[in-house]
């Protein structure tokens, strides 16, 4: 990421008392993205995980990965060719089957940028292309941004773990809605990416 998680890091602990001690808490920013996957790889991978635990996630991927034993993941064309029953045999419902198949062929038809032309494309750009494909919500563009593309100022502002970990930073009775989180965390600028991180590890109370 461009910007030292350091410096981000001591910017959200000098905003008030509940930073701080909750920076303090947790340490440095351990964020580690996978600068390595391409957008049609990440958006897969996003998609397998949705609305799921990660141990399920895992193994649905698991699933579909060793399908595909002499390489490190299938290509579009690959995902296309392969039969429905198979691919619902890794665990993907119907709809996940129809997204996946949705992103293989829009990168076939360049819809889906390479790596290359997505990290010369602004966040919000990239979003607006990605979210007119089925089954792909802004929340899952805002993950590729995070992890494969390290921008340093993405807030998922729809995540529940962002808008709940506010919401015990800040003993306050209820989450703040999705407009109200945005507008909060403008006061993050530039480094929304990290408070993102930080929210998601506030402790329960």
């Amino acid at each position: 990421m461009p910007v030292p998680y350091h410096e981000a890091s001591a910017v959200l602990a000098s905003l008030d008392e509940d930073w701080r001690r909750h920076v303090e808490a947790i340490g440095p920013c351990l964020l580690q993205p996978k600068p390595a996957r391409d957008p049609y790889e990440a958006l897969v991978r996003a998609i397998a995980y949705q609305q799921l635990h990660a141990k399920a996630g895992d193994a649905i991927l698991g699933r579909l990965l060793a399908l595909f034993p002499a390489q490190a993941f299938p290509n579009p064309g690959q995902i296309l060719a392969t039969d429905v029953a198979q691919l619902r045999g890794c665990g993907f419902s119907a709809s996940k089957i129809a997204t996946i198949q949705g992103i293989a062929q829009a990168t076939l038809d360049a819809i889906v940028p390479d790596y290359a032309t997505a990290r010369a494309m602004e966040d919000e750009a990239l979003i607006e292309r990605l979210v007119s494909l089925r089954g792909v919500g802004r929340w899952t563009v805002e993950m590729l941004l995070i992890y494969s593309l390290e921008r340093p100022d993405i807030l998922p502002a729809d995540d529940f773990g962002v808008r709940e970990g506010y919401r015990r930073l800040k003993g306050l009775e209820q989450q703040p809605s999705r407009k109200r989180m945005v507008e909060i965390g403008l006061a993050w600028s530039p480094y929304r990416t990290v408070a993102a991180w930080y929210l998601w590890r506030v402790p329960g109370r």
